[in-house]
């Protein structure tokens, strides 16, 4: 690893052991803003990683934005990062400017569709967006649409929209936002924004997913040589160390298909990639959070142990852009359109 890339995560890391203990978590889930976290991360310009600089971003690789998503995934991080780079890149990619704050993005479920009119003096937006991230905390929101059958991406403001507020099993807020002519603040053309949106978000959560399955890990690894039973730690037998061989080889998956769809992403989301991180992430969050949880035993069910902040997101998370079985489909349907003898040599040359 560069030193660059060394001093990046030194500073994530940084950020969030002054910034998000376990307090500030419990917090976040009960309906605060974590303001001293978000400011935190706005005055090193994480917020604005994944942007090129032209539009404002910080100058990292988008390798090295993804990698400070996935170290914030890592810490259990209340903030909807993923959600404001995300949104950013698509303002970005139809020219338009990104403004300050936290953002959200809709809509995030497939049924959902959030429809632009052109009007005078304004085009507006109409139209509900079920189960928003963030979306009663961001000031806006980029959603992404038609308009005259042409791919639209608009930004537009939350004020007054959110209807209702549930929260995903991570605690995560999740609103029900309404729109009824509501002015856009920007928009501009953007081919394929839905299919962009749900592809780009399927990377992101692949990316934290990654990050959390880590976490995982090390606190499985920690607990079952600390944890004694019958005069010697879990870790000694050989149960044990088979499960934990399992679910180190399930967060090695995990990274190794995220990565490969980050590196084939960097302008835009590379379907195929995406595909297969969504599908074989997904899998392992299932795996991997079931394992760390056999290894805790009753202690990894409890609010006092910090596994659950890492597994209650894996939950969440694999299920949100689209789950693996929704993905493996959409894989599965490009494979058989494009032919049998077609298949090899793709995957020979990736």
């Amino acid at each position: 690893m560069s030193e660059m890339r060394n001093d990046l995560l030194r500073t994530v890391d940084r950020i969030f052991d002054e910034h998000c203990p376990k307090a500030a978590r419990e917090s976040a889930e009960a309906g605060e803003w974590p303001d001293a976290l978000w400011r935190a991360l706005e005055e090193v310009g994480l917020d604005r990683a994944a942007l090129p600089e032209e539009a404002g971003g910080s100058g990292l690789d988008f390798e090295d934005a993804m990698l400070a998503l996935r170290r914030s995934a890592y810490h259990g991080a209340p903030v909807p990062l993923a959600e404001t780079m995300l949104a950013g890149r698509l303002l970005a990619a139809a020219g338009l400017a990104v403004p300050q704050g936290a953002l959200t993005v809709a809509p995030v479920q497939t049924s959902d569709r959030l429809r632009f009119v052109q009007g005078a003096p304004a085009t507006t937006l109409s139209g509900t967006a079920h189960r928003v991230p963030w979306g009663n905390l961001c000031a806006h929101a980029v959603v992404a649409g038609e308009l005259d059958g042409k791919g639209m991406v608009g930004l537009v403001s939350t004020s007054g929209a959110a209807r209702a507020v549930d929260k995903n099993l991570a605690g995560e807020p999740r609103a029900l936002l309404e729109f009824d002519a509501t002015p856009l603040i920007a928009f501009a053309p953007l081919k394929d924004a839905l299919a962009r949106l749900e592809a780009e978000g399927a990377l992101y959560r692949s990316v934290q997913m990654a990050g959390a399955l880590e976490r995982a890990l090390e606190y499985s690894l920690q607990y079952a040589n600390e944890r004694v039973q019958f005069g010697r730690p879990i870790a000694k037998f050989q149960a044990i160390q088979h499960m934990l061989a399992v679910l180190a080889g399930q967060a090695a998956a995990s990274s190794a298909a995220a990565d490969a769809a980050v590196e084939a992403s960097r302008l835009v989301p590379e379907e195929f990639s995406v595909s297969v991180a969504k599908s074989r992430v997904g899998e392992a969050a299932g795996k991997g959070a079931e394992i760390a949880h056999q290894v805790h035993g009753a202690m990894g069910y409890t609010r006092e142990h910090n596994l659950h902040y890492s597994t209650r997101r894996l939950w969440s998370w694999r299920d949100e852009f689209g789950n693996e079985s929704y993905w493996q489909s959409r894989l599965g349907r490009a494979v058989a359109a494009n032919g049998a003898d077609a298949l090899w040599p793709m995957l020979s040359r990736r």
